[in-house]
């Protein structure tokens, strides 16, 4: 079974009947990377920032949703509105950086959530707080 970045990227290439090397030369991204990222049965480990723009670019979409497909690929669900909210409305804006951590944050045993909170709790005494 296809893991959700794979089937983004091969639902586009099908309905527009674009090639890898389309879809990498409209993203400024190496078609290598394109080919990885349709095929690849287990993504590791979130692509770069860079990657995941250009992907976008290139597949023409938002996006939100290709950092979506590929945060599913890596078997880390996003929490988080879409930016097209359904009533048409304008959603709220989503920091990526937040909807990742925690996510990630649920696959760590309890133990490992108990150091991650601590070092948060550190993090946010050691910061100016606004007033």
């Amino acid at each position: 079974m296809a893991n959700a970045l794979q089937q983004l990227i091969r639902e586009r290439l099908d309905r527009k009947s674009w090639s890898y090397g389309d879809v990498a030369r409209r993203g400024g991204v190496p078609r290598s990377t394109v080919h990885h990222l349709a095929t690849t049965d287990r993504v590791v480990r979130m692509p770069q920032a860079a990657t995941l723009e250009g992907l976008a670019k290139g597949l023409e979409l938002p996006l939100d949703t290709v950092r979506r497909a590929a945060a599913e690929a890596c078997g880390i669900h996003v929490y988080g509105t879409p930016s097209n909210a359904a009533d048409g409305g304008a959603a709220p804006a989503v920091d990526p950086e937040v909807d990742v951590l925690i996510a990630s944050v649920q696959k760590l045993s309890a133990d490992d959530r108990r150091h991650v909170a601590a070092l948060v709790e550190s993090l946010l005494d050691r910061s100016p707080r606004e007033k």
